[in-house]
């Protein structure tokens, strides 16, 4: 792949992590929960780590090849509909509204994949998609923690 291809495929993913951190610091902004804001803030914080981490991917690519997927993906993210942004929204909602944005950014990097014909770009492709499944399976768990408590 030709070092122009690179820099190119790290200006979309750099541009998503932006966009990323954007919202989350907008949505940070304006919800009233003070739990949910701190929710908003910390996801804004690792957009903002995942924005340095492609840094050094664009810098030494080598190193995005060493990402690998989570073991499984339970898919909860892929059983919620997307959350309405709202100043009234509960914590759960908003753990469901994050990881529906990392399902839908595994989903572009994949259609990226299966849209490249070099060997080399499909593969950067597969690991900027597990990146982001790692993210999402991440959420998941938060997700489940929050919203289905254990009860004894």
């Amino acid at each position: 792949m030709k070092l122009e291809q690179i820099e190119q495929l790290f200006s979309i993913a750099v541009r998503r992590e932006t966009e990323a951190y954007e919202f989350y610091t907008s949505a940070a902004k304006k919800v009233k929960d003070t739990n949910v804001k701190s929710i908003f803030e910390k996801l804004a914080k690792e957009e903002m780590g995942h924005y340095e981490l492609l840094e050094k991917f664009r810098i030494d690519p080598t190193l995005l090849m060493k990402i690998s997927a989570p073991s499984s993906d339970w898919k909860i993210a892929e059983t919620q509909e997307l959350a309405k942004l709202s100043i009234e929204m509960k914590p759960v909602d908003a753990i469901a509204l994050a990881m529906k944005k990392e399902q839908q950014a595994v989903e572009f990097y994949r259609a990226l994949s299966s849209a490249s014909a070099d060997a080399s770009t499909k593969k950067m492709f597969d690991n900027l998609a597990n990146m982001e499944l790692t993210h999402k399976h991440q959420l998941e768990n938060m997700f489940v923690n929050i919203g289905y408590p254990e009860v004894f």
